[in-house]
Order: structure tokens, then C-alpha cells, then sequence
């Protein structure tokens, strides 16, 4: 299998990523330049610490810290400053931001791929701008974000947003003017050479392990690989590796994107405020989350066919089994009845749990189906199974129009329950100004 370039998409795709994002953001707000400061932004940083959510690049090349590191393995420095995160403001410089770009193309060339990272399309847009080429573009972007929210961002520039992926997280990051251009004709030296593996977007440890089984140890094997041979270990997703080997990407962001489909899962986790060894206290947090987790289901119509339940002990515990947690799921009748579905949970935990230290646990639902209709049990209360679906439509509508906190549960103001710290948090971290006092 070969591939001709000259017959694939050759447009002009940058891929933006602003600069540890977080850390930057906090650095501004407070008059610091974001690439010369020491700061870091860590969960419960106001409160005993966390994980850490950003570093600045200063704090990651002089502590050697990731944005997974636990607090308690932060190298102490005098000129480092630790923050906890304001997820609501960082929510509000993603907007800002990508405001920005769109003042650079029309809708349809822009796309947004995380809170930090979008696609641009400038093909249509150099003559208008008077660019010569996508690098000046990349440059009078980069100067004008700068200038309206004093964040640096990367640009990695291709020919499809593949290449402009890879040229942004293997090139640009490591460049002085934090842009780096990569073509087709650049596939062999520059795709081929990245190294690990798992810095090619789209390849996980996991992958890798399933590569080596197959002898193959570098993108250029799998390059030269046979096609035919990758499908049948990957099945499509074979293919696709072969493809994105050669750099090959025929998506754009003009395209219509297919009709939402149902969510294969939800489901929520936390990561604890503290080592749990309670089984009360746990259970507590369990049925919070099925709580708020079947509001979920209810508000898109759906009802689960099947729980599961996952438990993470703490950092260096191993059970008698030697394992650091566990994972268990059930088949249930369909439901999104928050009584019916705790039951569930809580007697799928029982079966597995046995006094562990616990720090990380997570309910999920899958199997979902998409119907408003309620199927009574013969072996149950019809009356009873009514009032229960009126309560929690009940308990759905207050809690829409008021606030989480407005009906809540007394065991939620229980030692050891989260629902509430929890409640005005924005993707799990902290959304307020409480920053600005650190």
C-alpha cells in the first residue's frame, strides 16, 4: 500500500496549544511574567494539597515536577508559589482566547480540541491578512494573543491536522519562537524520528506493548509494515496507524460532524480529600455520586443496563491480592432511579470491598438506553416505583433551577461526605477567586 501526496489534502492547518495554560493564566492575573516565574497550580492547594494541575515551564525545568505530581513530591524552592486552580477564570481566557483566533478565519476553519488547544484553517486566509505563509499567519496570532491576554502559545503548522498535531507537541514546544512547520515531505526525517512512540498522538503504552508483540519498535516500522497484518491485531484502527505513519489525515474542519450519538458510558470518580478507611464514610461518598450521576441519566432520557463500581487504594497499598484496586460491574434491569441504583452500587462495593485504604472511587453506567418510559417490576410496589420517579423529577427540577445545594441529603453533611465541597467545583477542581488571596 502506497500513498500518492499530491493527491492528498495540502492545506495550510495550524494546531495552537497555550503555553501550560493554567500556570500562565494565574501568572498574568498576578503581574508575573509566565515564562519567567516558579508557579505551580494544585488541587486543594488552600487545603493540604493535591495533585498538581499546571506547572509554568520555569517549574517543570527546575524541579523536574509533571502536572501528575502529588504535592508531597514537590521539591521545596523559596522563589516557588503554589496556587489552587480557578477553573471558572480559566474557562473565561479559553473563550477569550478563541475569540482571537476566529477574528483570523470564518467558523467553519476554526476548531476547538481542548481548553488549551484549537485547529485553525488558514488556507482562505493568508491574502487576507497579507501572509506570504502560514508562518507569518502563525506569528501575527501568536503576537496578537500576546498582546490581548499576555499568554504564549505554541504553533505547530502541516498540511493536514495530523501533521500540524505532530509538529506542534515534537517541534513547536521545543523551538525559540515556539513555531515549528512540518510537510509531507518532512514525514521520513521528522514523523519517523519521533521517539518514544507514545509522543505520536494516538499511540498509548498500552499500543506500544501491543506494537513490540509484533516487533515493531519505531514509527518508521510501522511505516514498513504490512497494512493487512496491522488490521487484523487492530482491526480499522490498524490501518489508520499505517496511514498516520505516512502522515496521512484526510479530515478537515469544514466538515459536517455526524449526529450525536448516546454516550457509551457515564459515569463519575473522585480522588479523595484523604485517605479513606471507613466503610461508612465511603458508602456515603458512593451514594452521593449515584446521586449526581443519575440526574445524568434523567436529563438525557437514558436508563443504565449495567453498574460498575471502581475503588483505588492509597499510594503504596496493596491488598492480599497485590493489587493497587479493583474494578467490578453488574447487569441490572434498566433504571435511572437514583433508590434502585445505590442499592446496586453499594451491594456490588460490599461484595468486593474489605477495609482497604482507599483514596480514588468512581461509579459508571453503560449499556444506556434512550427512553422516558418506566417499566414497572412485578415483583415491586407499583405506587411506590410512581412516587419514586415523581421524587427524583422532583428533587431534578429544584436542584436545576436553584443550585445543587439548594436539596441535598442530611447524610451529605455527614463527616467524610464530598457533595457539597464538591458542588461548586468546575471539572472537578476549584472555580472561584479563592486564588487571588494566595
Amino acid at each position: 500500500m502506497k500513498f500518492d501526496y499530491d493527491k492528498e489534502p495540502n492545506r495550510d492547518i495550524l494546531c495552537i496549544d497555550c503555553k501550560s495554560f493554567y500556570s500562565s493564566v494565574e501568572c498574568v492575573e498576578r503581574g508575573l511574567h509566565p515564562l519567567k516565574t516558579m508557579l505551580i497550580v494544585m488541587s486543594g492547594a488552600d487545603n493540604a494539597g493535591g495533585l498538581v494541575l499546571a506547572a509554568s515551564p520555569l517549574a517543570k525545568k527546575v524541579l523536574g515536577i509533571t502536572n501528575v505530581t502529588r504535592s508531597n513530591e514537590v521539591p521545596y524552592h523559596k522563589d516557588l508559589l503554589i496556587v489552587p486552580p480557578r477553573m471558572n477564570l480559566y474557562m473565561q481566557k479559553n473563550v477569550e482566547i478563541n475569540q482571537v483566533y476566529k477574528s483570523f478565519v470564518a467558523d467553519e476553519d476554526h476548531s476547538v480540541f481542548s481548553v488549551d488547544e484549537s485547529f485553525l484553517d488558514v488556507s482562505d486566509s493568508l491574502k487576507l491578512f497579507n501572509c506570504k505563509n502560514a508562518y507569518e499567519m502563525a506569528r501575527k496570532i501568536q503576537l496578537k494573543v500576546k498582546e490581548q491576554t499576555g499568554i504564549y502559545v505554541t504553533v505547530g503548522i502541516g498540511s493536514n491536522p495530523l501533521l500540524a498535531k505532530l509538529a506542534l507537541d515534537n517541534g513547536a514546544k521545543h523551538s525559540k519562537d515556539f513555531i515549528a512547520e512540518w510537510r509531507y515531505e518532512d514525514v521520513q526525517e521528522k514523523v519517523w524520528g519521533i521517539n518514544p512512540m507514545t509522543e505520536f498522538c494516538g499511540i498509548g503504552h498500552r499500543t506500544v506493548k501491543r506494537l513490540n508483540w509484533l516487533g515493531i519498535r519505531s514509527i518508521r516500522e510501522i511505516a514498513e509494515a504490512d497494512p493487512y497484518k496491522l488490521k487484523r491485531e487492530f482491526g480499522v484502527m490498524g490501518l489508520q496507524l499505517f496511514a498516520h505513519s505516512w502522515g496521512i489525515d484526510r479530515s478537515f474542519l469544514g466538515q459536517k460532524k455526524p449526529a450525536a450519538k448516546v454516550d457509551k458510558s457515564i459515569g463519575n470518580s473522585q480522588v479523595l480529600p484523604r485517605d479513606y478507611t471507613r466503610q461508612d464514610q465511603l458508602e456515603l461518598v458512593l451514594k452521593e455520586i449515584v446521586d449526581q450521576v443519575a440526574s445524568r441519566l434523567r436529563s438525557s432520557q437514558l436508563k443504565t443496563g449495567c453498574i460498575s463500581v471502581s475503588v483505588g487504594y492509597s499510594k503504596g497499598y496493596l491488598d492480599s491480592k497485590g493489587r493497587t484496586g479493583w474494578s467490578k460491574q453488574r447487569k441490572v434491569s434498566l433504571s435511572n432511579n437514583t433508590k434502585v441504583l445505590s442499592e446496586h452500587v453499594l451491594q456490588l462495593f460490599r461484595s468486593e470491598y474489605n477495609f482497604q485504604d482507599v483514596r480514588h472511587i468512581g461509579v459508571s453506567y453503560s449499556k444506556l438506553v434512550q427512553t422516558d418510559v418506566l417499566q414497572l417490576d412485578l415483583f415491586s410496589d407499583p405506587v411506590q416505583e410512581v412516587n419514586e420517579e415523581r421524587l427524583d423529577f422532583l428533587i431534578d427540577t429544584i436542584r436545576k433551577k436553584y443550585g445543587f445545594k439548594a436539596l441535598i441529603h442530611a447524610s451529605s453533611l455527614m463527616e467524610g461526605a464530598t457533595a457539597v465541597s464538591r458542588a461548586s467545583l468546575v471539572g472537578g477542581h476549584a472555580g472561584g477567586n479563592v486564588g487571588l488571596s494566595s
